[in-house]
């Protein structure tokens, strides 16, 4: 029997495929795109119109390259970060100005916890963001001194907690172990960075809460939060796939009413390479239309704006120490070949230009000792690599996603702080790999900052910090349509699943974002405001909850 063929009208159809930029109709048969084109060329044959979209425009469905599943999770714990968020229910969660407000927020949330001395978990908080102010196991007392607080920093890569959790963990008089952050005191301040402090904190806590058991619940917050924005292709992009996750992305995926394409990344640092490399494997009979397996994050060093990134002469533009290497430069080369050799594509964290060269150098090693085409590796973050450093990502065949996000909640403190204002230009250099020609992303890293690629896209647009600074928009700045092109096909690229998803042609899957306006009409100061009705996936209509 005979599928049947439903063409959409809409006002507009922007498909991100050259030979065919705009439509005003697209046929879809077994949840992939048939053509796309006028209503006399696709009406046809028994086709049936669809005109439910006949006053909005499609675009490719947004795919977003890094993403984390905790934007599921952690929208089941306070959010303590200073900017407003959009939670998956659609509802707008205020931010909190300060350190009173921190605790007033926290104090709130234990008093409606069971009388049991289970851990508070909260999460979003940044000190550049409330004036400096740090957030100390003092602080954290205040909301309880019988149960663990433990508040996760917008960065994910800094945690502070109250004095019982310091006791607990054996750290409150162990400021001479790598990341345990002195107070005034002279015993911790409570907050701990970097990955050596941090372990150790979860193993006093019997679990890390950032790579707890991941619900079936937790997987359709997380399509949820996707739908809210658009988004139809998202990453998990460290994730240490035990047993228990895989099942629950089996499962979920499976479902026909399923939301989203599921792209996670195999944590490395939890893994050997010969075991990932053999898990990976393993995961083939787990995949799906809506399940991706096949990549593998490697983490480098920290944030800038938590001062763990790694960086180049002359370091923090305040003078602060350099970061902290995740991965020991010298293990690297090891681990990149590995994998490379194997044919695995890597994705690997460098927020650093120190971390990023190491990270070139790495793949350079690899490709002269083990030449592979098409490989893809993919730079993560890389917001502060020099044209020199894009120039080798060209020759080498690397891609890279930049944190365009970062221009505006962390821009001025890199221009007052952290870079100063030449290198601050040129932070998320998008119109250096546009030029220079190296495939390119942008992304959010949620829950680090906002899910939502429009706005991401805006960002890379205007490159307007919070304050309103301008920074490189006349070097750095990319046109709405290569920002768009951004967040769809070059997003794809970065994934190797561009045959797949990111433009509206011919044999790719009938993904689309449903938008009230038209990207490319709006002024560009407009774009992150431009509404999202919801939207389709494999032909699966998804309208967006609105809270």
């Amino acid at each position: 029997m005979t599928s049947e063929t439903v063409v959409y009208s809409a006002r507009k159809i922007i498909t991100m495929n050259p030979s065919r930029p705009v439509a005003t109709h697209v046929a879809v048969r077994d949840g992939r795109i048939i053509a796309t084109g006028t209503a006399d060329e696709l009406i046809a044959g028994g086709a049936r119109l669809d005109t439910r979209f006949a006053d909005k425009v499609l675009m490719p469905g947004f795919v977003e390259g890094h993403s984390h599943i905790m934007e599921g999770l952690m929208w089941k714990q306070p959010y303590v970060g200073a900017f407003d968020r959009r939670s998956p229910e659609g509802k707008v969660v205020s931010g909190v100005p300060d350190i009173d407000a921190i605790v007033a927020r926290l104090q709130q949330a234990e008093a409606e916890m069971p009388d049991d001395g289970s851990p508070l978990y909260a999460w979003g908080f940044d000190p550049l963001h409330i004036g400096g102010k740090m957030l100390t196991r003092q602080d954290l007392d205040k909301v309880s001194t019988k149960r663990p607080v433990l508040v996760v920093h917008a960065s994910f890569h800094i945690n502070n907690v109250n004095t019982l959790t310091l006791e607990r963990a054996e750290l409150l008089r162990a400021t001479d172990i790598s990341g345990v952050v002195a107070g005034a005191d002279g015993l911790a301040s409570g907050e701990l960075q970097g990955i050596p402090a941090r372990m150790r904190l979860f193993r006093a806590l019997g679990h890390n809460p950032l790579a707890g058991t991941i619900t079936e619940a937790d997987v359709r917050r997380y399509a949820a939060s996707s739908c809210v924005q658009g988004v139809t292709t998202i990453t998990d992009l460290h994730n240490d796939l035990n047993d228990p996750t895989i099942a629950v992305y089996r499962s979920v995926t499976g479902e026909a009413d399923f939301g989203v394409r599921l792209v996670p990344a195999l944590a490395a640092v939890s893994h050997t390479p010969e075991q990932a490399i053999a898990k990976l494997e393993s995961l083939r009979d787990h995949a799906g239309d809506k399940l991706h397996y096949g990549i593998v994050k490697l983490v480098v060093d920290g944030s800038i704006q938590g001062f763990t990134a790694r960086l180049r002469w002359p370091g923090y533009h305040n003078g602060a120490a350099n970061g902290l290497w995740y991965i020991a430069p010298d293990e690297l080369p090891r681990l990149v070949e590995a994998y490379h050799r194997a044919g695995v594509q890597l994705h690997i964290h460098t927020n650093g230009d120190e971390a990023t060269e190491v990270a070139l150098d790495a793949i350079e090693a690899a490709q002269v000792a083990a030449p592979r085409p098409d490989h893809r590796h993919t730079l993560q973050h890389c917001q502060m690599a020099s044209a020199a450093q894009f120039r080798r990502m060209k020759n080498l065949g690397v891609c890279v996603n930049l944190f365009a996000n970062h221009l505006y909640y962390w821009g001025d403190a890199h221009y007052e702080l952290t870079m100063g204002p030449e290198r601050a230009a040129r932070l998320d250099a998008t119109g250096t790999a546009q030029r220079i020609g190296v495939p390119f992303a942008i992304h959010s890293d949620a829950p680090v900052t906002p899910l939502a690629p429009l706005f991401t896209a805006w960002c890379a647009v205007n490159r307007v910090s919070s304050s309103g600074r301008v920074l490189g928009r006349d070097t750095e700045a990319l046109t709405v349509e290569q920002a768009l092109a951004a967040i769809t096909i070059g997003a794809a690229y970065t994934l190797k699943m561009d045959h797949l998803v990111g433009s509206i042609e011919t044999g790719k899957f009938a993904d689309f974002v449903v938008l009230d306006d038209d990207p490319l009409s709006v002024a560009p100061e407009r774009l992150k405001d431009i509404a999202v009705w919801g939207t389709v996936v494999g032909g699966l209509v998804k309208e967006a909850p609105r809270a």
